[in-house]
Formats: structure tokens, sequence, C-alpha cells
């Protein structure tokens, strides 16, 4: 069940996209949400640290709390207008900080909302992404920066590999899947391989008795990257939420995202449910 919702606040810009999802779940799920803006500390290099005027370190802090202070405005305002039950909090951190500060709220909410990070846009989305997903233990939905809409799932695509990643993703998604109208389980199949689980005839015997009428799509690989088949079927049918697993490697303690989320997150087109 979908009854607490965390949602991480856009600092600039006229319209926060995540916050904005965010809030459409609320009705859907008779859910409770919870806006977390970051102000950050100013960063001053090592080579100018001692050098710099206090004044100029202090104007940056107080820029940073001020578009904190702003984003929670927004919000607060959007959250009263929809007639929502909402919180807020404005946290003093650092850019890294704020990344472990967010996978660890995270931790007692059933699903973080947050905004794809912009192409050549200096921010700490990706590192924020990066922690709800694989220190939150928590489902999280990112939603592209050009999102216009709320929650819609009149189609939603499954990536589906039999993985452990994807049948923990399917799970947390299930509250959105038995609201969908329409379900395509879609296997990119990079070779031939045999077994239930990959084909996914198992998998959609599973969402039938969740009441989930889901149809099998297995898609040929080709010399495509499995990103760019995922997206080119979301496109070419209209889907309009995705779920797939979170992949990522660890090296010294810290994940290093896996080719096929990184090129999800990069390049998505529609919001996307991600588990780890």
């Amino acid at each position: 069940m979908i009854k607490d919702i965390v949602v991480g606040l856009s600092m600039g810009g006229p319209r926060d996209v995540a916050a904005d999802y965010a809030l459409s779940l609320c009705p859907a799920f008779e859910a409770h949400v919870t806006g977390i803006a970051f102000a950050f500390e100013p960063v001053v290099p090592g080579t100018v640290f001692g050098s710099m005027p206090y004044e100029l370190i202090e104007t940056s802090r107080a820029e940073g709390r001020k578009a904190a202070e702003g984003a929670v405005a927004r919000f607060e305002h959007a959250a009263r207008n929809a007639g929502e039950a909402f919180e807020s909090r404005i946290l003093d951190t650092t850019v890294v900080g704020a990344a472990e500060l967010f996978g660890r709220i995270a931790r007692r909410h059933d699903v973080a909302v947050l905004k794809q990070a912009e192409p050549d846009k200096e921010g700490a989305e990706d590192l924020i992404i990066e922690a709800a997903l694989f220190r939150s233990g928590r489902p999280v939905i990112v939603v592209p920066y050009i999102q216009k809409t709320g929650l819609a799932t009149d189609r939603v695509l499954v990536a589906w590999d039999g993985s452990q990643t994807a049948a923990r993703a399917i799970g947390d998604a299930m509250p959105f899947l038995e609201r969908a109208k329409a379900v395509d389980i879609v296997i990119v199949a990079e070779e031939r391989k045999g077994g239930d689980e990959i084909n996914g005839a198992n998998m959609s015997k599973h969402l039938a008795r969740h009441g989930v009428a889901a149809n099998v799509k297995r898609i040929a690989k080709g010399d495509l990257a499995i990103e760019d088949v995922l997206l080119s079927y979301a496109a070419d049918s209209g889907a309009d939420f995705m779920v797939m697993g979170g992949y990522g490697h660890s090296r010294l303690r810290e994940f290093i995202l896996g080719g096929v989320t990184r090129g999800i997150l990069a390049s998505m087109t529609v919001p996307v449910m991600m588990s780890h």
C-alpha cells in the first residue's frame, strides 16, 4: 500500500515536476506526502579556502537557504490547493550529505519521488536518486524533467528479465499495476533462453492472481541498447508509466549505476518506478 510519500523538492524553476507528481499520487492512494528541501552549504575549493571573504560565504549560504524556502513555499501552496495532507522540512547540508540524508529519510516512507537530473545542469539530483535507490530499501519514482501531467496508468510497461531486482520492482509496484488499464511485461531478448522465469509465463500468472491482466511482449534486442529498446516500446505503445529493477554494482562501498539503469535515467520520457 502507498500511504506515505516523500518527495525531493526542486530549488529552481517556476514549476516543480516531482512535487506536482507526488501530489497527484495522494488522492489515488489516500496518502500523506512530505516535501524535503536542502539548503546547501557553499562549496569552497580547498585552493581558495581561507582567502575567500567570510561575507561571500555567508551570502552563498543565505542564497541556498532562500532557494530552499522558496521550494517549500511552492510545495505547501500546491498541497493546500490540492487539499492533501502534507508536511515539509528544510535540511542544511552539503551536496554529498543531502544524498545520504535523503536515502535515510526514504526508508521511513513507502515510495520516494524525485526529478530526473537535467542535462548540462549541475545539481544533486543524480546523487540523491542513487542514494534513494540503493540505500533506502524502498522504491523510487523518477519523474522526467519535462513531465507535464500527474499520475496516469492507462498502460504500464514492466521490464522483466527474471532477476531478483526485477521481481522486487514488480512487488513494490503492485498498487500501480492493480490500477492500470493495461500492463505489458516486456522482455528484451539478447539470446535464446529457456525457462518460465525468463519468458514471463509465471510472472503473468502471478499478476493475474492479483487481478492484473498482463500481456507478455518478447522483443529482439538486435543492435540496440536494452534501454533504447524499452524506451522505443514505451513510445510506440503509448505507455505512461514504467516499472523496472534498478541495477548497480558496489565499488569501494559506493554503488555505480548499471548501464541500462543509467541509460533509462538519462533518456526517460515517462515516470519510472525503480527498486533495488
